[in-house]
């Protein structure tokens, strides 16, 4: 086995063991309304570091990421921002650490084809 395929198969590990790794609960819903229910890293901060000046701004940075290959067993392609207002987007939907929804639409999609996922960077999203 190559070390590229060991590295896709820790990642994968990592980002869906539910037990000691950092695993949480995330729901996918396609534009043409497929959702399935996956698990992933979830990242929800208030603030950011501009990189410009290096001082703490307030800001509101919202990702997921999620294994490539799981996303293909369901889905026939990968999310991605949709700008087009009339289309409807990719949605992600996670709890925070209260148990409250949180749902989001996909604003840009950075795949890690190196590392077998995908970054999905969210905006806050009202159906």
């Amino acid at each position: 086995m190559s070390l590229r395929t060991l590295a896709e198969l820790d990642n994968k590990a990592i980002l869906e063991d539910t037990e000691t790794g950092f695993a949480w609960d995330i729901s996918l819903t396609s534009p043409n309304e497929v959702t399935e229910d996956l698990t992933g890293y979830s990242n929800s901060i208030s603030q950011v570091i501009d990189p410009d000046t290096g001082q703490v701004i307030s800001a509101k940075a919202v990702s997921v990421a999620i294994n490539i290959s799981s996303i293909l067993e369901v889905f026939t392609e990968l999310p991605k921002g949709i700008a087009d207002a009339g289309i409807k987007p990719w949605i992600v939907t996670f709890q925070d650490l209260a148990g409250t929804p949180k749902i989001f639409k996909v604003e840009k999609s950075n795949p890690d084809e190196t590392l077998g996922m995908i970054t999905l960077i969210l905006e806050a999203y009202e159906s």
